[in-house]
């Protein structure tokens, strides 16, 4: 989750399917840890360089994993695991992003944003920012 200290989240717009907004979201590579997988999905996804800011906050979800996102996967994988990670911006950044995967972005008010993640993880990931919503 990547936000403003003045309650503003950033959401992009994924390719497929139209009209997916999420936060910054990532696979581990083979042997990566979830630390390193989080910096580089940060990077690929915004061009933001944050190492030392970023941070794990210890919640992590279990979840099944919908249709459009099967192929990806193993045929015998049915369950994700998701590992959250915050990252606190003094301000909006640009951001530069990864062509393939998104098209869009949107700095937006935590509680906007809430409601318009399409995944139920993401929406309790930003519900718990520590920010007021």
């Amino acid at each position: 989750m990547i936000y403003t200290l003045a309650g503003e989240v950033l959401l992009l717009e994924r390719v497929q399917p139209a009209g997916y907004w999420q936060s910054v979201t990532g696979s581990l590579e083979w042997g990566e840890n979830a630390d390193d997988a989080a910096q580089r999905e940060l990077y690929e996804e915004t061009g933001l360089q944050a190492s030392d800011r970023l941070h794990a906050t210890g919640q992590v979800n279990h979840f099944q994993i919908v249709p459009a996102w099967k192929p990806r996967y193993a045929p015998d994988v049915n369950e994700n695991t998701e590992y959250v990670y915050q990252l606190a911006l003094a301000q909006r950044q640009d951001i530069a992003l990864h062509q393939q995967e998104h098209i869009n972005y949107r700095w937006l008010p935590a509680a906007v944003a809430a409601e318009q993640v399409a995944s139920t993880t993401n929406r309790d990931a930003i519900l718990h920012l520590p920010i007021r919503i």
